[in-house]
């Protein structure tokens, strides 16, 4: 039996098991901390007070804008993309960019949901008089990163980063694994540890969760 051998090649694992995981929990660290607190707080949601405010706003388009929107809403479907001159007047009048935001088109008025992390908001234009309505709810950060958590109105570039940690998790998991059980044969209390981690939650589920 080639001792010296075997010594090396676990020597060479568990390098890199070392190398991946702490690389992988870098990544993580964050990131980690963060869902770590949101979970604290959507758990606890219903004791956390939250008090939203609601900022309205109202104007009038110009009578140019809003013949160009009659018109368009005669042809668009139920559900088509804000056009850019309302996304461009809307910008310049509250600052509010629809730009690519989707409409539900009716015969006499467009609106526009506007949601947002830690918040709502809706536009609403009357195609007959041309009167514009805004209103905006802030919930708060601790809605904000709740919100995170969940991917809830954030976008594709969140959603990414959540599948991209999510893998980066899964490295991090798998090679603290192969790295316990490396280890394992010095530290008996390993297993009956790490089978702990599962029997709780499971017996938790089976017996308390109705």
């Amino acid at each position: 039996m080639d001792v010296p051998h075997d010594n090396r090649r676990r020597a060479y694992w568990l390098k890199t098991l070392h190398e991946w995981h702490w690389v992988s929990s870098a990544l993580c660290l964050v990131a980690m901390l963060l869902f770590t607190v949101t979970g604290f707080t959507l758990n606890h949601a219903a004791q956390i007070e939250a008090r939203p405010q609601v900022t309205r706003r109202q104007a009038t388009v110009p009578p140019a804008l809003r013949q160009a929107l009659a018109r368009q809403a005669a042809k668009a479907g139920k559900r088509d993309p804000a056009p850019a001159a309302l996304a461009g007047w809307t910008r310049a009048q509250w600052g509010i960019d629809a730009t690519g935001r989707e409409a539900e088109w009716s015969a006499d008025e467009i609106y526009v949901a506007l949601p947002r992390p830690g918040g709502d908001a809706w536009l609403r234009v009357g195609l007959e008089d041309g009167e514009a309505e805004y209103e905006s709810t802030d919930r708060g950060w601790i809605s904000y990163v709740n919100d995170l958590h969940q991917g809830r109105n954030t976008g594709a570039a969140w959603r990414w980063f959540i599948d991209i940690l999510a893998g980066a998790c899964l490295v991090f998991t798998v090679t603290g694994l192969f790295i316990l059980k490396m280890h394992a044969a010095k530290r008996p209390f390993t297993w009956p540890v790490a089978g702990l981690g599962l029997l709780i939650p499971l017996l938790l589920a089976l017996l308390l969760i109705h």
